[in-house]
C-alpha cells in the first residue's frame, strides 16, 4: 500500500491542478488496477473477488483524494495539514508501533516515507512540521484499523 500512495501522491502533487491531478491519479489507478486483475482472471485463472472490490473502491475514491493531496505544495496550514495527513498514512506503512515497541515493517517502506519527505519538501521549516505533526497522527492513530485494516 505505501508503493500506492507514494506514487498517487507523486502523481497529484506534480500536476498542473487539482482536476488534473484528480483525473491521472484515476487513471493510473484504473490502468493499474484493470491490468492486475485482467490478469488474474485471463492468465492466472483465479477471480478475487472480495479483495478486487477493495482496490475498485480505492480507485474510486483516488481522484477526490488527489484533488485534496494537489494541494499539499501549497503555503500555510492548509497545506501544511495536508502534508501532515500524508505523512502520517505512509508512517502507518513504515513504522509498528506498540506499547513497548517502535519498529521499522519494511526497508522499502522506509525508502517510500523518506522519498514521500523529500516529494513534500519546500522549506526546512515546513517539512519540519509536517514531519512533526505526521508523527503525531501517527502514534495517535497507530492501533486503529483505517480503509478495512489495509491502512
Amino acid at each position: 500500500m505505501g508503493v500506492w500512495i507514494f506514487l498517487a501522491v507523486l502523481i497529484s502533487v506534480y500536476c498542473k491542478s487539482p482536476i488534473r491531478s484528480a483525473i491521472n491519479v484515476f487513471l493510473f489507478f484504473v490502468g493499474m488496477v484493470g491490468s492486475y486483475y485482467l490478469y488474474t482472471i485471463l492468465i492466472a485463472g483465479f477471480f478475487p473477488k472480495s479483495y478486487m472490490m477493495i482496490w475498485i473502491i480505492m480507485t474510486i475514491i483516488s481522484p477526490f483524494l488527489a484533488f485534496v493531496c494537489w494541494y499539499a505544495k501549497g503555503k500555510g496550514i492548509i497545506a501544511i495539514s495536508i502534508s501532515s495527513i500524508i505523512i502520517m498514512f505512509i508512517s502507518r506503512q513504515t513504522f509498528a508501533f506498540g506499547f513497548w515497541y517502535f519498529d521499522i515493517l519494511n526497508t522499502l517502506e522506509l525508502l517510500l516515507w523518506i522519498a514521500t519527505i523529500f516529494v513534500l519538501y519546500q522549506s526546512p521549516k515546513q517539512i519540519s512540521k509536517v514531519t512533526t505533526i505526521g508523527l503525531l497522527l501517527y502514534f495517535v492513530t497507530a492501533q486503529t484499523n483505517l480503509f478495512w485494516g489495509m491502512l
